[in-house]
């Protein structure tokens, strides 16, 4: 094998690449001022992509913990680890530095405030004293929450400097003697508390080195409040009505019920309660206020995942009946913090109505989750994707790559049909890992490339059986056996896998990353190219929207990755175009207007897109210039498809990204259009049959045109900027063809709007991203694609392309059967994305996950995964919405719900009377999810036709985490923040979504992961609105207000609050004013989704209405 190659070093035959210069940071930007402590600033403040300057030694991490083959993993040991403030940073992670991968990042605490390293007030220079002057890897951790600062008043947003951090090296796979070295830090058995955890100890009672305070591992002692799985209640609400009546009345008798584990009964409240003392509390109060959260990531709203061990046994065990020859819960599903009293018999009469505080809302946990991919060589189910959760990859993908809707596979088509469930994936391959994971390991297998099946070209893989003492190998995913190559080859062990199986990264983890060989490149990798397109046009100059791109362009230019290979463009149009030609010593850049938008053309090629490098300057006067250029500008016509293709010609040779600012409908030149109809002129939705027909594209001019672009590598974004009409529907099918985005501001606000503008911006050029990307996912045999859904082009069935890839895009991937599997087998996926780095490398990640078979219907409704199911059902509405009239699709959403849990109803529980709805544990919040979603903005009838043709793009590519929030948004009082009990969490207990919950006294912030929506009552208390605000009175409030840090507590506390918000959803979210009893207080009372409206059922009502359907079924 060749030699190895340091990351980015070029190999033999292998065109020359420019690494990054060694003091390359990414995110140095220039200091502001000591009076600009701004939220928008601040929002920078929280080191986003930024590495981590903390080390540890390897000698801390304990003695080393065998394999569950009982052969000890050792990776090849280093000196140092990084870590940071986060005291499990090195929890699974190698000694040594990290590979190019990922970079190690400082992470919060697990409860509590932030803690920041640098106050907010102190500016930051670039660290030249790192003991690793090397190339910064292209990928970095998910946020650190433990950087969000302190709020300021707003101004100009700048950012921080990154500290030192590890060099990367390159895991090439050893030889097959077995180096000595350490593994992941094992368990202790020091007796000291540790996270929650869904592995077992390697030592009863023991702990993971620097285990996080306060969070105890299951079966420790002192570990009351968490319950052995399935050792909890599932929830009870009062019962439904029989369908003869409208009112929900009482049972003259409580039946007798035999319900499975891991159901929820809709039922009797007067159940006798266990004799139990150590039942948990209900889910919430007779306040209704939800548990209190303490995520850095988001709010959770399910159990944790709790410590795969056996059940206590004893009188406190609080175990529900089971029903014999019935598999118990997963560990997934634990019924904690449910009433008592399920499953017993003799139940008392009921009472006569239903009580809103009993029925299943979302439940969040304070506790982090210890996930371990596989053990006993078992999948283990995923924990809840909006829970914060640790993931140790020991055989499977983390969940944040690849997730299943399903935890076990249905054998047959016929099984999966009767359950009224989807099969598919949710792929996120470049998602970014929790701080405290261990980086994703790099492989080189030199110029011969990663080892791969001949038959069906899946890579290596831990699920790949090597026989005749490891000279041949059996693929997992179509069964054709090959020879190994002879530098490959390792005997086995007496357990049947390579002695070398824990020492190589391909054969032991889920995802790993192979840098790419000569024979995956069909020319050299492009270098970073950015190209910026800004609407210049009369509506645009003068909403302020040409000023604030320019602005914001000139800031995150210092964010572009350094040196030559960076590459930086800027055009503006309006009725035509104008090009600048930067490449004039020490003179201004001069503008070439092109007249011709109907053929249009590129002047100077070579002078419009320039290295960064070399004319840094001249683009910052450029871009200072500008809005004072067209200040006069009287042009109102927008070229926008002309000006798109201009720019595309211009980095044709290349490829790259292109963003474009656009603030008006284009009217003139290639790609015109026109408001379609009166519907469209009006900004007013269509009639209920014709809606949908607006949220098709109008022609193919503009779809034609996007292959082009794919085709050449070029992915675009678009910024709209707008207040009026811009018909989404048809420029939108650009960025969704070269797997771009659309960002929608409506209506523009110079004043609220520019900070946001900013922050996007800054947050799309500098999260982890890749071009030229080719992405496959590949299927054990009897299972097949059927389709991806997202942001692509596909020129081939097997393939998708993706001239744009970055970590927050999600892919849907359906699936069917094409065979009967087997029973006790797995069905192995495969993720492979082969793409090229910002810095010009060519990789190769592949992501594997290997999941159980089963013939047995309970089995798939226990493994049911809500949150991915759920997210699947999301984005199949938002596909049929432009094809299909609303009223149909709200009646499909509604009508697979009732499909569901009729199936569970008729198959899976026993009970006696027709008069319950039983609820699946797993899928217990699906009828609430489901009403959220028939009450969001893409399936309401009153909306803009742009605001649904937004909402669509925005679902396309949304991740697992940040689809619940979308429909079922987050809401928070904020007048009594300060008599708040947190319980060590700086974001307070959610409240349910209901005008019960909400006072005219109060004051309330509720978020989507989109907007942040501030409502203020009638009766709000002024000295409450005097410290938040700055004015007595809520009138004197403007509607585009900016949210200053005032110095009084209770203000600090609500900018501390946003500013967390904002870095769990990695999302600057835009600020509304609401007032009650005018049209924003509307727009804030429809998201309360459990209140009935004119044109929708409460919550209450729809259980009542999905129990009629069910029995509607049943008889």
């Amino acid at each position: 094998m060749a030699a190895p190659a340091p990351p980015g070093a070029p190999r033999p035959n292998e065109p020359h690449l420019s690494a990054p210069p060694p003091s390359f940071n990414p995110n140095l930007q220039r200091t502001p001022g000591p009076s600009d402590p701004s939220l928008s600033q601040n929002f920078q403040n929280l080191q986003i992509n930024q590495p981590s300057n903390a080390f540890i030694s390897s000698s801390s991490v304990g003695p080393m913990r065998p394999s569950a083959s009982g052969l000890v993993p050792p990776f090849p040991s280093a000196t140092s680890a990084p870590t940071g403030n986060f005291p499990g940073t090195s929890l699974f992670a190698r000694p040594g530095p990290p590979p190019p991968g990922i970079v190690s990042r400082a992470a919060m605490p697990p409860f509590g405030p932030p803690q920041n390293a640098v106050p907010s007030n102190i500016a930051g220079t670039r660290s030249s004293t790192s003991s690793f002057p090397s190339q910064p890897p292209p990928f970095a951790h998910r946020p650190s929450p433990a950087s969000t600062p302190s709020s300021g008043p707003v101004g100009p947003p700048f950012g921080t400097p990154s500290p030192a951090f590890p060099t990367s090296q390159v895991m090439r796979p050893p030889s097959t003697a077995r180096p000595s070295g350490l593994g992941f830090p094992p368990f202790s058995a020091s007796g000291h508390a540790g996270p929650v955890s869904n592995g077992p100890p390697g030592i009863p009672g023991g702990k993971f080195p620097g285990a996080l305070p306060g969070a105890l591992p299951r079966g420790m002692p002192g570990v009351a409040p968490i319950p052995s799985p399935g050792g909890g209640h599932p929830s009870i609400v009062e019962p439904l009505g029989p369908p003869s009546t409208t009112a929900v009345g009482p049972f003259s008798q409580a039946p007798t019920v035999r319900a499975l584990p891991g159901s929820v009964r809709v039922g009797s409240p007067g159940i006798m309660p266990s004799s139990s003392s150590s039942q948990p509390p209900p889910p919430f109060s007779s306040g209704g206020s939800f548990p209190p959260s303490s995520s850095p990531f988001g709010v959770q709203p399910w159990q944790t995942q709790q410590h795969q061990v056996d059940p206590v046994v004893g009188p406190d065990a609080g175990q529900p009946p089971r029903v014999l020859g019935m598999p118990p819960p997963l560990p997934s599903q634990s019924m904690a913090g449910m009433p008592p009293a399920i499953g017993q018999t003799g139940a008392m009469p009921a009472s006569s109505k239903i009580d809103p505080n009993q029925i299943p809302r979302p439940i969040p946990s304070a506790s982090i989750i210890l996930h371990e991919t596989r053990q006993r060589n078992q999948a283990n189910p995923p924990p809840p994707s909006t829970s914060e959760y640790i993931v140790r990859d020991t055989g499977n993908c983390s969940p944040r790559y690849m997730r299943c809707t399903i935890n076990q596979i249905p054998c047959t088509v016929d099984l999966l049909a009767t359950s009224g469930m989807q099969l598919a994936l949710l792929v996120q391959p470049l998602a970014l890992p929790h701080p405290s994971e261990e980086p994703i390991q790099m492989v080189d297998f030199g110029e011969g490339g990663p080892v791969r099946c001949s038959r069906c070209k899946g890579y290596i893989n831990p699920f790949m059986k090597f026989i005749d003492q490891g000279r041949r190998f059996i693929c997992n995913l179509c069964g054709f056996t090959d020879d190994t190559p002879r530098e490959y080859h390792c005997n086995l062990g007496p357990d049947g896998r390579r002695r070398d199986a824990d020492e190589r990264p391909e054969l032991c983890r889920g995802t790993v990353e192979f840098i790419a060989s000569k024979e995956y490149m069909v020319r050299d990798p492009m270098p970073a190219v950015f190209f910026f397109l800004v609407d210049v046009s009369l509506n645009a100059v003068q909403t302020g929207a040409t000023a604030a791109a320019c602005s914001a362009i000139n800031q995150v230019i210092a964010d572009l990755p350094e040196g030559p290979r960076t590459m930086v463009g800027i055009a503006t149009f309006d009725s035509t175009i104008h090009f600048y030609n930067l490449k004039r010593a020490l003179q201004q850049p001069l503008m070439l207007i092109v007249p011709d938008v109907l053929d249009v053309y590129t002047p100077l090629e070579s002078d419009v897109v320039v290295p960064l490098s070399e004319y840094r300057k001249q683009l910052e006067l450029l871009l200072e210039n500008i809005p004072t250029l067209f200040q006069s500008n009287k042009a109102a016509d927008s070229a926008f498809g002309a000006a798109t293709k201009a720019a595309f010609l211009a980095m044709k040779s290349t490829g790259g990204k292109l963003l474009v600012f656009q603030s008006v409908l284009p009217s003139i030149g290639i790609g015109a259009l026109s408001a379609r109809d009166a519907e469209g002129r009006s900004n007013i939705s269509a009639s209920e049959k014709e809606a949908h027909k607006l949220l098709q594209p109008a022609d193919k001019t503009l779809k034609e045109m996007a292959i082009e672009f794919a085709e050449h590598q070029v992915c675009v974004d678009l910024f709209i900027t707008s207040q009026s009409y811009v018909d989404i529907a048809s420029v939108s099918v650009v960025p969704r063809t070269t797997g771009g985005q659309v960002y929608y501001y409506y209506p523009f606000s110079a004043v609220s709007d520019t900070a946001k503008l900013y922050n996007d911006l800054r947050w799309n050029v500098t999260r982890p991203q890749g071009f030229e990307a080719v992405m496959r996912v590949r299927c054990s045999q009897g299972v097949q694609v059927q389709e991806y859904s997202g942001n692509f082009c596909k020129r081939i069935p097997t393939d998708v392309d993706l001239p744009g890839i970055d970590c927050d895009k999600t892919f849907m991937v359906t699936l069917r059967h094409d065979d009967k599997l087997q029973d006790g087998s797995e069905c192995a996926f495969q993720c492979a994305l082969l793409y090229t780095t910002i810095y010009g490398q060519r990789r190769i990640r592949v992501i594997t996950l290997s999941l159980p078979c089963t013939n047995t219907l309970t089995n798939l409704f226990r493994s049911a995964d809500l949150d991915t199911q759920f997210a699947c059902f999301l984005k199949q509405a938002a596909i049929e919405i432009p094809t299909t009239p609303l009223l149909q699709v709200r009646e499909q959403v509604t009508n697979h719900c009732v499909n569901i849990l009729h199936s569970y109803r008729k198959f899976c529980a026993t009970v006696t009377s027709t008069g319950q709805l039983i609820l699946p544990e797993a899928l217990k919040l699906l009828p609430l999810y489901t009403l959220a979603l028939i009450k969001s903005t893409g399936l309401r009838t009153d909306g803009r036709i742009d605001d649904r043709s937004s909402w669509i793009n925005y679902v396309s590519t949304l991740s697992t985490p940040l689809a619940v929030p979308l429909v079922y948004p987050r809401m928070i009082s904020v007048h009594d923040l300060m008599s708040k009990e947190m319980d060590d969490s700086l974001i307070p207990a959610a409240t349910p979504l209901s005008s019960e919950h909400v006072s005219d006294e109060g004051i309330y912030l509720l978020e989507n992961g989109i907007d942040a929506l501030v409502y203020l009552g009638g009766s709000v208390d002024p000295h409450v609105v005097q410290q938040l605000f700055g004015v007595s009175s809520i009138d004197e409030i403007p509607a585009q207000f900016v949210l200053q840090q005032l110095d009084n507590p209770l203000s600090k506390k609500l900018n501390e609050v946003i500013n967390k918000i904002r870095s769990q959803r990695c999302s600057y979210l835009r600020l509304k004013l609401c007032k009650k009893g005018d049209s924003s207080g509307m727009l804030f009372l429809s998201h309360l989704v459990e209140d009935k409206t004119p044109t929708g059922l409460s919550y209450v009502e729809f259980l009542v209405h999905v129990h009629r359907q069910i029995q509607s079924k049943m008889t």
